[in-house]
């Protein structure tokens, strides 16, 4: 756009004065960026209609553009940005991909007013020069050329941003520098990995290391908000640090062996522990508890997750535990202890040759038993919509279901299809997912789910009115949104009391939870077998479900009237009975002048029907 198609511009739409300059740059050879349709260059402009006319990569050749609608929607980019040259100098900027990659963050971060970006806005940029995929591998070996470039300040916390400096600074010095400037102990501790591993001669900060030592020695003894797995970390961190001062390290105090005898759960000091202390940790405790370190790992290994999982199994076989890992595994399926996050390591490794002679044996129904029954413990446990993923890598991993039911019968097969039918933890579309592929294996389990639903679903519904409806369904959402995140929360809190054997806060919530847990796992049962009605169908000839009986009791002249309602519709002290009660239960299906007898407490009383009115009619 030249000056005079602008002055026009602004002088028919005067907002735009502020906008002056970036329409400047909407010039013919200018490269672009759209929100929505990406990478593309200004190629003209149609002075005629007012159009900026842009060549888009992404298949939107030649289109046009009202300056006054794209100007807050099109960010013009600068000659030297990357991205830019990218296309007008691809032989550099590959040559710096492929073995410059700190010089093509340096030129990104230049390219910012600031000299500053935060990591997604790099990863937005790289993605475009590098392609959404192939940046990510390449991004994650960059970062660890940064972390050492003195031309970049890399960022301590996720929250901070990539720094480009006009002046080199050694890395060292610089974390040096924000060590010695934190108060925050956690933070100490990070910075002074940090040293560790940027320092291949650690005598580059000699001169430094009795005070660093003594400061890390400090937050690791004394700070209150330091966990168990920080102070950990901390003392190997320190200890990582000092043995170019010290020839035994294990001397300093606090002590990793001294942080370990002061911990109450050590599967949850595990879970904190950073991947990378992994293996230390566990030969920590081998070290340290000579005559039970067994005993200990094999029920860490019970209560792994994750990376953590593979860790235990590895010390173990390292350990030449291999028949005793075999024995814990079989033990816990058998006593369906066995959790989650071990069940998927086990599904996850089944084809592994390095675990064979664990896992083979293990993949039989009795397996796919396991996972189901935990699968609806987490989804009785878990408050949350979180995602459960053994459940998610059932149904992902289409040949486990096949693998596990190799050696099942038909019989065997179809409890565990019905085991599926009643879990919590899978949705209804999945669920019919995972049972196709046992009506594959064996044809007849879908008659038979079929005959047993249909027959089940009519004996199992419970026929409830709207309101009572609404009631249940507003307690079990105050139950998952509110009632439960509070529980876990005092749970959280009273364990943090001390002694858990002693703790009666701790215990008391947890009894609270089981509950809580107990009505919510109720409350799922009863509202999936609801059947709503409005009482419309009811009539006067025979008793049904919202009908007003009137009853004569016995040979009195005593009269009663009753309202039969819905399933969760009792209120006895104004005469409103379920139908699931005895007397409404003795009544259904009656006409005028019928008797009917109930016993309860060993005593019979008889009823004869009176009159049979419509509740509706007569709540108008």
């Amino acid at each position: 756009m030249n000056k005079e198609a602008i002055d026009a511009l602004i002088e028919k739409n005067p907002k735009l004065v502020s906008a002056r300059a970036k329409l400047e740059t909407m010039s013919a050879g200018n490269y672009c960026l759209h929100r929505s349709w990406g990478f593309g260059k200004i190629v003209d402009y149609d002075e005629a209609n007012d159009r900026i006319i842009i060549d888009f990569e992404e298949g939107k050749e030649g289109h046009a553009m009202a300056p006054a609608f794209c100007v807050d929607k099109l960010e013009i980019l600068k000659p030297d940005d990357v991205l830019v040259r990218s296309r007008t100098e691809p032989d550099v900027i590959e040559e710096m991909i492929k073995k410059k990659p700190a010089d093509l963050i340096c030129d990104i971060l230049k390219t910012s007013d600031s000299q500053a970006m935060m990591t997604s806005e790099i990863e937005r940029v790289l993605a475009r020069v590098i392609g959404p995929i192939k940046y990510k591998k390449w991004w994650t070996a960059t970062k660890k050329v940064l972390v050492v470039d003195p031309r970049v300040g890399a960022p301590i916390k996720k929250s901070d941003p990539y720094i480009y400096r006009d002046e080199p600074v050694k890395p060292e010095e610089e974390i040096l520098e924000q060590f010695h400037g934190t108060k925050n102990s956690k933070q100490k501790i990070l910075l002074g990995e940090k040293l560790y591993a940027l320092s291949e001669d650690i005598s580059v900060v000699r001169e430094e290391m009795p005070q660093i030592l003594e400061e890390l020695t400090d937050s690791i003894a004394n700070a209150k908000s330091l966990s168990q797995a920080d102070r950990l970390h901390g003392v190997w961190v320190r200890n990582n640090l000092a043995r170019d001062l010290h020839e035994d390290v294990e001397i300093l105090e606090p002590s990793s062996a001294s942080i370990l005898d002061s911990t109450v759960d050590f599967s949850e000091l595990a879970a904190e522990l950073p991947a990378t202390y992994f293996k230390r940790y566990l030969d920590l405790i081998r070290r340290t508890y000579p005559d039970k370190w067994q005993s200990m790992i094999e029920d860490l290994l019970r209560n792994s997750s994750g990376k953590f999982t593979s860790e235990c199994i590895n010390f173990m076989l390292e350990q030449e535990l291999n028949e005793r890992i075999s024995y814990c595994l079989n033990r816990w399926l058998n006593e369906q202890t066995i959790k989650g996050p071990l069940l998927f390591w086990v599904v996850k490794n089944r084809h592994s040759k390095k675990y064979a002679d664990i896992i083979e044996p293990l993949v039989t129904p009795r397996l796919l038993a396991a996972m189901f029954y935990a699968i609806d413990y987490e989804a009785l446990q878990n408050a949350s919509t979180r995602r459960i993923p053994l459940a998610d890598l059932l149904s992902d991993d289409t040949d486990l279901i096949p693998d596990l039911l190799a050696e099942a019968n038909v019989e065997t097969a179809r409890d565990l299809a019905q085991t599926l039918l009643l879990n919590q933890g899978f949705e209804d579309l999945t669920k019919k997912s995972l049972l196709a592929r046992f009506i594959k294996k064996f044809p007849t389990i879908q008659s038979l789910l079929a005959g047993e639903a249909a027959e089940s679903s009519e004996e199992d519904a419970l026929i409830v009115s709207q309101e009572s409806f609404n009631r249940a369904k507003q307690e079990y959402e105050e139950l998952i949104s509110t009632k439960i995140p509070e529980n876990k929360e005092a749970i959280s809190i009273a364990r943090d009391h001390g002694d858990l054997k002693e703790n009666s806060e701790y215990k008391m919530a947890r009894q609270d939870q089981d509950i809580l847990l107990s009505r919510k796992n109720e409350l799922e049962v009863d509202l999936s077998r609801a059947r709503v009605t409005d009482f419309e169908e009811a009539t006067t000839e025979v008793v049904g479900i919202g009908c007003v009986v009137e009853l004569k009791e016995g040979s009195t002249k005593k009269t009663d009237n009753y309202s039969i309602l819905g399933a969760w519709d009792s209120d006895p002290e104004n005469d409103i009975l379920s139908y699931k009660t005895p007397l409404a239960q003795q009544l259904l299906g009656k006409e005028k002048g019928e008797t009917v007898t109930t016993k309860i407490g060993g005593n019979e009383e008889q009823w004869t029907i009176l009159s049979i009115k419509r509740w509706l009619d007569i709540k108008k």
